[in-house]
């Protein structure tokens, strides 16, 4: 079994996919109204041990935090805080699966799942469209204002990353 992450400090979300590469599980840690980096660390933590309880993961491949910056998004202390987080989260995986997380880029991910973004659109748009059209088991929520409830682009990455994790592993 593979067990995809998109690691966030506000919601993360996680996909897992069966021997047969089908979506088992996919859902969401909101740790938004959490301030305290250790509490969001235990609430992911948590959630990761009850998940073990259900299934034997093999295999975790995690998205690949920012390493740059890009002008009018993240700051270096944003940045860093999503780091730490990032390698945290990565280690309780490690330690309650004892397997090694690998690490995929998003643009990397998107590529190989074959999702093109064109120019001028944003990513998780084009992602959250992609899997609507593509997988029956992805649906989402809208708000009142008729946009994509939040935790569901997090949940789309995760699905994002586990189905590149499925085709690295074909290619190795």
């Amino acid at each position: 079994m593979i067990l995809g992450l998109d690691i966030s400090t506000s919601i993360t979300g996680i996909c897992v996919l069966d021997e047969n590469r089908e979506i088992v599980f996919n859902d969401y840690v909101d740790t938004r109204k959490l301030k305290c980096f250790f509490d969001k660390t235990e609430k992911v933590r948590d959630t990761l041990r009850e998940l073990s309880k259900v299934y034997p993961i093999e295999h975790i491949y995690v998205e690949q935090s920012l390493q740059s910056f890009r002008s009018g998004f993240s700051s270096a202390k944003t940045l860093s805080t999503l780091s730490r987080f990032n390698g945290v989260v990565s280690w309780l995986c490690y330690e309650i699966w004892k397997v090694k997380p690998e690490y995929v880029a998003a643009i990397s991910a998107r590529k190989l799942c074959g999702i093109k973004i064109p120019r001028g659109e944003k990513a998780k748009e084009v992602v959250i469209k992609y899997l609507l059209d593509n997988e029956a088991s992805f649906v989402v929520e809208y708000t009142r204002h008729g946009n994509v409830k939040q935790h569901y682009y997090d949940m789309a990455d995760s699905i994002v990353i586990a189905r590149a994790a499925s085709k690295i592993m074909l290619d190795k």
